[in-house]
């Protein structure tokens, strides 16, 4: 039997230090951990299977839409980068080149891929002929490197995974809807599937993706009132195609440049499902994500009986929901309640000796604590109900904060007032310049989230310089 100190050790407290909050949730419910080459971590099998099931999830809407997946190389020469000039500057900084290969230098340096814009454009120059082919819909699951200055697991790594879609469409109109069928299904995605509301809105140009013609973007609000983007969708327009001759031959026999799309979600994704539900128990996992949805943890289990109708009630659910038996003999009952409250499943069942004698098990809620005396007959509809139950419930409870967190500035004065005090998504009137952007991200540190789709008149001046303002913008601090 483990030693009563070494339960689930306590972490730190989310109101008073929330980054290492934050790291200690990474490490205590066993999602990752740090290697030993600086920013790049090891995501054990419990984050990964998060990140599965936010891959299942969105791969079958992506199908839906008539996109199939491929896989591209992972270096790409220095001279395909450079084709685009805009693209190849905004990510410069962050690129890493390989230089030598089989103990030889190599003819042309090769950038381990930050994105593959460059890559597919080349291919689909060399597979498009008419518009008879078109579109191509296309997207690959991979890992990219950005060499960041600054890391943290999941919302920050130097190497880190996700998805990319890169689509090319006959025309204009196509591919602009198509750029936001892409963004409706990341809202779908965090939304239906971990639970956190989003801000839906086009990014300004200065903080659109390199190369775009336009960026969309969800934009998410942690639990300390900071923003984390969720996920972008981009309309290239023909930035792309041109310099990399993609073109086909028109429906009236010319030859004409496609229109190209291009859309990614990450590995970010398990940091805000952590950031925006947990607590200072732990994790604090939606059931339509939850690796385990349902624990089983037996009372007594060293009695007669006791392991012999867990085991019989967990082959039960498993038909149904996502479930495992904690039958470990070395560690107490305690214990296993706080190892799986800091792992955030979201439902816990404990049955003993007296439960079995009634047909009964307890269930108790990893969201609000609350037990419920069930029986065993009825197990299966009352362990739905309480799923449902939680992922609305922690919905609602994200919706909320982001509700209260969100606030309006007149003024530049107002704006700093409200980030300090209230610190989440601050609307404001803007102008549409640069350089009332640039000011207010230089004097508050929020820069603009984005511009959302629903627009709101507050005022008829810009929130920094005075001057005549049509649009509402969004602005917070973010991750």
């Amino acid at each position: 039997m483990k030693n009563e100190k070494e339960f689930v050790k306590d972490i730190t407290n989310i109101d008073e230090n929330f980054a290492q909050w934050y790291t200690d949730i990474v490490l205590k419910a066993e999602l990752a951990d740090y290697t030993s080459v600086k920013g790049f971590v090891a995501i054990r099998p419990y984050g990964y299977e998060i990140w599965e099931n936010i891959q299942n999830y969105a791969d079958k809407k992506f199908k839906e839409h008539g996109v199939k997946n491929v896989s591209m190389p992972v270096l790409i020469p220095e001279s395909l980068l450079n084709k685009e000039k805009e693209h190849v500057e905004g990510f410069a900084p962050e690129v890493a080149w390989v230089t030598v290969g089989g103990g030889e230098e190599l003819e042309e340096r090769l950038c381990v891929r930050p994105t593959s814009e460059t890559i597919f454009s080349t291919m689909y120059s060399k597979w498009l002929s008419s518009w008879r082919d078109l579109p191509f819909l296309y997207n690959q699951w991979c890992s990219v490197l950005r060499w960041e200055k600054e890391t943290r697991p999941f919302l920050r790594s130097r190497e880190f995974l996700w998805q990319e879609g890169h689509t090319i469409h006959e025309t204009e109109e196509e591919a602009k809807q198509f750029t936001l069928n892409m963004l409706d299904v990341y809202a779908d995605v965090i939304e239906n599937l971990l639970a956190i509301p989003v801000l839906k809105g086009r990014k300004t140009k200065k903080e659109q993706f390199a190369g775009a013609e336009a960026t969309y973007t969800v934009e998410t609000l942690m639990h300390d009132g900071r923003a984390l983007q969720g996920g972008t969708s981009h309309y290239f327009g023909q930035n792309f195609t041109k310099p990399f001759e993609v073109k086909f031959q028109n429906r009236n026999g010319e030859q004409e440049y496609a229109y190209q799309t291009s859309w990614g979600i990450s590995t970010r994704l398990i940091g805000a499902v952590i950031m925006a539900h947990g607590d200072n128990r732990g994790l604090k996992l939606p059931p339509n994500v939850a690796p385990i949805q349902v624990i089983i943890v037996p009372i007594a289990q060293q009695k007669e009986g006791v392991l012999e109708e867990t085991n019989k009630l967990k082959e039960k659910l498993s038909k149904k929901f996502r479930t495992k038996i904690d039958d470990r003999d070395n560690y107490s009952v305690g214990y296993k309640f706080n190892d799986w409250e800091m792992k955030g499943v979201p439902v816990r069942i404990e049955m003993g000796p007296r439960d079995i004698e009634k047909g009964e098990a307890v269930l108790v809620r990893r969201d609000n604590a609350e037990k419920i005396t069930v029986k065993i007959d009825n197990i299966e509809e009352e362990i739905r109900n309480v799923l449902n139950d939680i992922q609305k419930s922690m919905y609602d409870t994200c919706k909320k904060r982001m509700e209260e967190k969100t606030t309006i500035a007149l003024n530049l004065e107002e704006l700093k007032k409200n980030l300090d005090e209230n610190q989440g998504f601050v609307k404001t009137m803007w102008c549409g310049s640069t350089e009332c952007e640039d000011k207010v991200k230089e004097e508050t540190g929020a820069p603009s989230r984005c511009i959302p789709f629903e627009q709101e008149h507050l005022s008829d001046t810009c929130v920094c310089c005075g001057k005549p303002a049509t649009k509402m913008i969004v602005w917070g601090r973010q991750y």
